[in-house]
């Protein structure tokens, strides 16, 4: 018996690596290496860490296995849920690495998966410079199946001009930008709804929607407007993950009334059952993305057509009080 006859193809691995050097360049050694810019003067690296979650799984076994579409959009999800944490400090975003647990090395269903996850390091502006493709064979049930899946980036910031929400004040107010759908969170409920047939991904694909990337709105944004805060609306949705952005004392009121919920999110509560306090925090309800600016009327204008520009629906969702 050898290493091979156990499930571990290192030739096909190797060879998935060689294919994957023509896209990006820069992997293939024990570590990723990138250089600090030299422009920056007290140079903080900002570094986060996330997976899919459940909506990977979802997205092999509701699909009869690995879909390329859907794969595809995995990759876009796990870039996704990274940068959008790493840039809510201000960060530019500097480089990506993956981790993938895969029970059999197969470039039918790795390919669209690293095709995805180069396009959102593409979308971020910034490189991915290494990562771990591990084959970790499965002799029961279905075997062609990645197994789990991680991602790692660093970004960069000025040490003065780090985005820390400290000098939010109350009467400041709250834009929401919006989602395009569940985004990465919530589908351990949504796997138990499909489980039950209360919901079928046939009649709702787009539960399967990648997860927006705001890395280049948020870029042209801090280029040219007042941002005080910045919060990536995440597990737990807007109760859990905007308070993460305000100093101590200050709470932010959000009006659930300011935006209209996506059908999506009320199909979800309806068919479910689920109680609407429930939902609110366990998904994002249509609201990706959340800034804190001033007040005036005016600034507010010119931030939302700002967002407008880059295709994104936004509201003034709330504001900042004691």
């Amino acid at each position: 018996m050898n290493y091979k006859d156990a499930g571990v193809d290192i030739e096909a691995g190797n060879a998935f690596v060689e294919r994957l050097k023509e896209k990006a360049p820069g992997i293939g050694g024990f570590g990723g290496m990138f250089r600090v810019p030299s422009d920056y003067e007290k140079p903080i690296l900002v570094s986060g860490a996330d997976g899919v979650g459940t909506k990977l799984k979802i997205a092999q076994l509701e699909c009869g296995g690995p879909d390329k579409s859907a794969m595809h959009g995995i990759g876009l999800d796990l870039v996704a849920m990274c940068v959008n944490d790493v840039i809510t400090c201000g960060a530019k975003p500097l480089y990506f690495l993956d981790y993938i647990s895969t029970s059999k090395i197969n470039q039918e269903y790795l390919t669209p998966l690293m095709d995805g996850i180069l396009e959102g390091c593409e979308k971020s502006g910034m490189e991915l410079s290494g990562g771990e493709t591990a084959e970790h064979p499965q002799h029961m049930g279905y075997a062609e199946v990645i197994r789990d899946l991680a991602g790692f980036c660093t970004g960069i910031v000025e040490e003065n001009e780090i985005i820390d929400g400290s000098i939010i004040k109350p009467g400041d107010k709250i834009i929401g930008i919006e989602s395009s759908g569940v985004h990465s969170n919530g589908y351990s409920l949504i796997e138990r709804l499909l489980f039950h047939h209360k919901i079928k991904l046939q009649e709702t694909p787009e539960l399967l929607n990648p997860t927006t990337i705001y890395a280049p709105l948020v870029k042209d944004l801090l280029n040219e407007f007042p941002i005080l805060g910045m919060a990536h609306i995440t597990g737990g949705g807007i109760p859990e993950n905007l308070p993460r952005c305000l100093p101590k004392g200050l709470k932010a009121h959000v009006d659930y009334n300011s935006w209209e919920f996506p059908k999506l999110f009320h199909k979800i509560m309806m068919d479910g059952e689920i109680p609407e306090e429930d939902m609110k925090t366990t998904f994002n309800m249509g609201i990706g993305y959340c800034l804190v600016v001033p007040p005036e009327n005016e600034l507010i204008t010119e931030i939302q057509l700002r967002i407008f520009g880059h295709g994104y629906n936004s509201w003034v969702i709330g504001e900042i009080n004691n």
